[in-house]
Parts: C-alpha cells; structure tokens; sequence
C-alpha cells in the first residue's frame, strides 16, 4: 500500500469557516499536525489564572482547516484519528468565573458569586500511560490512565456562516466527547468545497460530561487520515469505533441534544439494516446507550450509541472505517 503523508503546519484559528484551507489533500492521505491546548498554551502553573493569561475570544485554538480534493456540499467527510499523543509532560485544568455545569453562567443568572477560578496541574507520563492529578487544598494524589482524545473537530458551517471553535454544532465543533479517541473514524457532512477540517482541543482523558469546564487539557501530536465519501452526508456529526456507531447531537437544552444523536441514529440503523423506522427505534431503544459529550459548553453535547454486534450484515459507509484503520496500522508500522 502507498501512502501519502503530508505535515500541516499553519497559524491556529479560533472558528470554523471563514478561512481558505491551509492545505489541499487527496482522498486517503496522512496527515500530521500539532494542536495547542484550549488556553494557547498560556496556562503553565497553579498561578496562571486563565481569566489573567488568557484573551477571550482566543480561546480553544484549532489547526486548519484541510481542504479535501473533490469534496463538494452534499459528499462526507471521513476523519480517521490514526494516534493522539501528548506533546508536553504536563496539562492543565481549571474551573473559572461562569463556566461549567455546576456555577452560575452567562445564561444561568443567579445572585450567588460564581465558583472560585483555580488551576490544577497534572504531571503526564506518556510511558506508563498516566497523568497525575494532585488536589489542591490536600495531599492526595491520584494516578488516572491517560486516554487522549480531541475535544473539537469538524467542518466549515453552511451558508458562509461562521462559527466560534468553542461551540458544537452540526458541523461538529466543540463537542467534547472522549468518544474521540485514536481508533476513533468521524463523519461530516460537507457544507463548502473541500470541506476544511480543523482540529484542536486535546484532552489527556476527560470524564462524560467535562462536568467543570475543562478536561486535562494540553497539546497534542496527532495523526488523522482524511478521506472522501461521495455523497451521503450526514445530517449530523457521527462516530464509528471497532466496536460501535455513534451519532451525535449538539443542542440546548439538553434534551433537545439527546433527542437529536437519538433521531439520527435510528434513521442509520433503518438505513443500514433496511428496517422501517419503527423497527429501528425499537432496536435502538434497547440496544443503545446515551454517552454524554459536555453539559457546558454553548450547546450541550449527547451521542447516541449502538453497538455493532446488532448490525449483523451491515455495512457502514462500505467498510471506509476498517480501511482507513488499516491505511493507519501501516503509517504506524512504519514509523
């Protein structure tokens, strides 16, 4: 197998669309990036307080966006995490004014103060496959198994439109689901020629939910495969792991985003199955799960889980998934 593999090297941006691709790649090529964690890598210690050292809007930074050949409104977009590692030996995470599941926020108005803005450093150990939390106000120290995976990535919106990376949507965005993991295909819809990928957003681990705002967020070296489906594009984000398919649905309130993962993944599973909807929302409802991607963000984040072992037969988007994770196995045999 030949394989291309390119190196995108390109200024960070803070949004989706509204910027021409800082690289053009054929269907089926390799490409290697670095992303910069959600602070710009301006958080560094316990006294680096993000509402100090950071400078809102520039926040959450992507690398992008990538432009691939052929893809046209109406095609998809696979992406193919091929290894997601750790850039630095350290990561951080916060909790700050008006952000996160559990403080007052811009649209949650209380009288009460919001909660205190602390940084927590975490020692990260790529060899033994740990990152080390250390609480604040206690000696305790805790060792957590790495699990990298990328907060937020997706495509240019449609009709020019132009949205901050901190916000999920239908065009994928900051979505913050450790569903996106290596080994992990994504699946978009194309809205503008070329599609125009970004990446960014690394997260050590993060548990369901990003419940305090942030993860164990630091930067990233990552290799992704970009491919090319010819129509068929989905109507929202999804996800297809070895194990699993997965649809995704950004949204406030909650169960609006619930209700949407929900609704897609029950059209996919009549689609792949040949089932009448009915049929489908039965299997789904029994078979599935609702992992949640964040409750903190401008739109919250569901997914809607089924796994594969009750598609006995089906082939999800003719097998793009296990092919472009052998196109991976190889570039990492190689390096």
């Amino acid at each position: 197998m030949s394989i291309e593999v390119v190196t995108l090297d390109a200024e960070p941006a803070f949004a989706f669309g509204g910027r021409p691709p800082a690289l053009t790649v054929e269907p089926g090529t390799v490409v290697e990036l670095f992303t910069e964690d959600c602070f710009g890598g301006a958080v560094r210690t316990v006294d680096d307080l993000p509402s100090e050292v950071c400078e809102f809007p520039y926040l959450n930074p992507v690398t992008g966006p990538i432009a691939v050949a052929g893809a046209e409104p109406g095609d998809t977009v696979a992406v193919h995490f091929a290894a997601i590692r750790p850039a630095r030996s350290w990561a951080v995470s916060s909790t700050f004014p008006h952000f996160g599941a559990l403080t007052t926020t811009h649209t949650t108005a209380m009288l009460h103060p919001a909660l205190e803005e602390r940084v927590w450093l975490y020692d990260v150990d790529p060899a033994r496959g740990i990152c080390r939390f250390r609480a604040r106000s206690a000696e305790l120290e805790v060792e957590l198994p790495l699990d990298p995976m990328h907060g937020t990535v997706g495509v240019a919106p449609a009709a020019g439109e132009v949205i901050m990376s901190i916000t999920p949507g239908a065009h994928g965005g900051n979505m913050d689901t450790p569903e996106l993991r290596a080994g992990t295909t994504a699946y978009f819809g194309v809205n503008v020629p070329g599609g125009l990928v970004s990446i960014g957003d690394g997260h050590c681990r993060q548990g369901e939910g990003e419940v305090c705002g942030t993860a164990v967020e630091t930067a990233m070296n990552t290799v992704v495969v970009v491919d090319l489906i010819k129509g068929g594009a989905p109507a929202w984000p999804r996800l297809e792991s070895d194990g699993h398919v997965m649809s995704i649905g950004s949204a406030r309130p909650l169960e609006d985003a619930f209700r949407i993962s929900q609704h897609d993944l029950v059209i996919w599973t009549s689609d792949l199955l040949g089932l009448d909807r009915l049929d489908a929302y039965q299997l789904v409802s029994q078979a599935g799960l609702a992992p949640t991607g964040n409750v903190v963000d401008t739109n919250y984040t569901m997914l809607a889980k089924l796994p594969k072992s009750v598609l006995t037969g089906a082939s999800v988007y003719d097998g793009t998934h296990a092919r472009l994770r052998a196109v991976a196995a190889e570039y990492l045999a190689q390096r």
